[in-house]
């Protein structure tokens, strides 16, 4: 079997689990930055490399960055529509808008610098029209995961990447790249999410997506400058490097953060029974 099958077949998948369960570990806005290394992405723009070349490998990770602006399109819209729909119409809608936004996109052509700024205006501007994590009334009790979840989600991974890379030659470098970070892992986190917990936590998750989308702009901008002058090892080693070194600190700023506001709540609360004793 060729290897680049084998990368097909197993890689993205693989990755997929993996942040699927470390996610489910450590809970819902570290799942959010988690789901978007790139681990789908990655693979795609790595196996078209190998089958196209270097040259197209660059301008692939370069279109790349404007399929960040769309997920951050995807991440919002489903947000917004999770407040009044459930799993599978806020899914449909996200995805058409996620679609549309590629097709369009993917008639631009911009440096890879430009890409960058245009990914991190677009991320920023996500985090700011995301709606408010406001408590639902009730809420909705967690429910198991169902045995199905995490073939669904390898099996959803492989197709796309064999789809892309598959269809490359045709798609070109431009809509290749636009649809490398098409949010399959993101979309199934986001539902599983929505349909257990309901919006406010299906909020919070998305809300780690677009803060851990930053990353994932980084290491599309390392493979599309470096990749045609260091060839593929050394661009995609340096460019997997800066991001998950970079996702690890913000990981590591949340849990402190986390923590303090745990230890800010514990000094007020014992400081309004302290007052309550005094009474």
């Amino acid at each position: 079997m060729p290897v680049t099958l084998l990368l097909k077949l197993l890689l993205a998948p693989a990755l997929v689990v993996g942040s699927s369960l470390a996610g489910r570990r450590w809970g819902a806005q570290v799942t959010g930055v988690l789901v978007t290394l790139p681990i789908v992405a990655g693979p795609i723009l790595l196996i078209t490399c190998l089958e196209h070349g270097t040259a197209f490998g660059a301008a692939a990770a370069s279109s790349a960055l404007l399929g960040l602006v769309t997920l951050a399109l995807f991440a919002v819209v489903f947000a917004w529509c999770s407040r009044s729909m459930r799993w599978v119409g806020a899914l449909a809608v996200a995805w058409a808008a996620c679609l549309l936004a590629d097709v369009a996109v993917a008639q631009v052509r911009v440096p890879a610098w430009c890409g960058l700024l245009l990914a991190l205006a677009a991320i920023g501007a996500g985090s700011r029209t995301l709606p408010p994590e406001a408590a639902e009334p009730g809420g909705r009790p967690a429910t198991a995961w169902p045995w199905w979840d995490l073939p669904g989600r390898a099996v959803a991974t492989a197709s796309l990447v064999v789809l892309v890379t598959t269809l490359s030659s045709a798609l070109g470098p431009a809509m290749t790249g636009v649809l490398a970070p098409f949010p399959i892992a993101t979309s199934v986190v986001a539902a599983f999410v929505l349909a257990r917990h309901g919006s406010a936590e299906t909020v919070r998750t998305l809300r780690g997506v677009l803060a851990g989308l930053v990353g994932f702009a980084v290491f599309c901008f390392v493979v599309a400058v470096l990749l045609d002058r260091w060839g593929a090892a050394a661009a995609f080693g340096l460019a997997l490097t800066v991001t998950v070194t970079g996702q690890l600190a913000w990981l590591a700023v949340v849990g402190q953060l986390r923590s303090q506001r745990r230890q800010d709540a514990g000094v007020t609360g014992a400081a309004g029974l302290s007052r309550d004793q005094r009474r």
